[in-house]
């Protein structure tokens, strides 16, 4: 084996697929894309990093909610694309032809094209690791939809799409009720 640098290590581990948050604040409906976040138990409870140097930030603290929003990989250059400009001058649904839909229990709004949304509350902030913690209180799933793999983030501009799914249930000892 060979030694790897220390600071390229997160890129082994690196978390879920690539998500859009979106946000609402006022009238301002914002979209950001997010690579850092993780499922910390099956209710589900997410953890994500987002810091007061995002646009999101003031948003989500103020407001306490949002949409964890699943893109596939058809939409891969436009979810680049998103976080790579700001929503403090740039109105994102409209600068990259994307539909805000009314969410059943936030004021954040799920978005059309995108396999998956999730409506989420924050339920606690990390400080001390930009960390917000959110719980899922909805979810949608797009079943028409025919692309279904999603991509993820390799951390350093590269990204693995989903492949083939093996099932190995059998195997599993103990699996939470309804998985």
């Amino acid at each position: 084996m060979e030694e790897l640098p220390l600071h390229k290590a997160f890129q082994l581990i690196e978390p879920g697929p690539v998500v859009l948050v979106t946000t609402a604040a006022g009238r301002k409906k914002n979209i950001m894309t997010l690579t850092w976040h993780m499922v910390l138990d099956f209710s589900p409870q997410i953890a994500c990093v987002i810091g007061p140097w995002d646009y999101t930030f003031n948003a989500l603290s103020e407001k306490k909610e949002c949409v964890l929003a699943i893109p596939t990989i058809d939409l891969s250059a436009k979810v680049v694309d998103i976080g790579s400009c700001s929503g403090s001058d740039t109105d994102k649904f409209k600068t990259f032809d994307l539909t805000p839909v009314k969410a059943k229990l936030v004021k954040a709004p799920l978005i059309e094209q995108c396999l998956a949304n999730i409506e989420c509350r924050v339920t606690d902030y990390i400080d001390k690791y930009s960390i917000f913690v959110l719980e899922a209180v909805n979810a949608w799933i797009d079943t028409r939809r025919k692309e279904r793999r999603t991509f993820h983030a390799n951390g350093d501009g590269t990204f693995i799409v989903d492949g083939r799914t093996l099932n190995l249930r059998k195997r599993m000892l103990k699996l939470p009720p309804g998985v």
